[in-house]
């Protein structure tokens, strides 16, 4: 029993650790051909935002407020499978391959 309750905090130990390395992994999102940028991490925390200043006009405010949206939403994209990624690869052999185990509740 004291043996099986090591392995769980030694589990426990390693998911935290792999939680925290999450931040270390970033992903980008375009739209507009470029003009609008974003670069999201594991942790699907938008980390920045780059707009040209040609979009930056009091006439084209709906159209940067769209392409500023689709940017940061392929950013997040990305990052998630990029996180999942990471997290299948890190966590191989770590837990029994049981059918219906995600483990992208770990990216929060």
């Amino acid at each position: 029993m004291m043996k099986m309750l090591g392995k769980v905090k030694e589990m426990q130990s390693k998911m935290a650790e792999l939680q925290e390395s999450l931040s270390t992994i970033f992903a980008e999102g375009e739209s507009g051909g470029g003009m609008v940028v974003a670069k999201a991490n594991g942790k699907k925390q938008l980390i920045s935002l780059h707009i040209e200043k040609d979009l930056l006009q009091p006439e084209e405010v709906d159209m940067l407020q769209d392409l500023v949206v689709a940017a940061v939403n392929k950013a997040l994209e990305n990052a998630e499978e990029q996180a999942k990624e990471y997290l299948k690869k890190q966590t191989e052999g770590l837990f029994p391959n049981i059918p219906g185990i995600d483990l992208s509740g770990l990216m929060r």
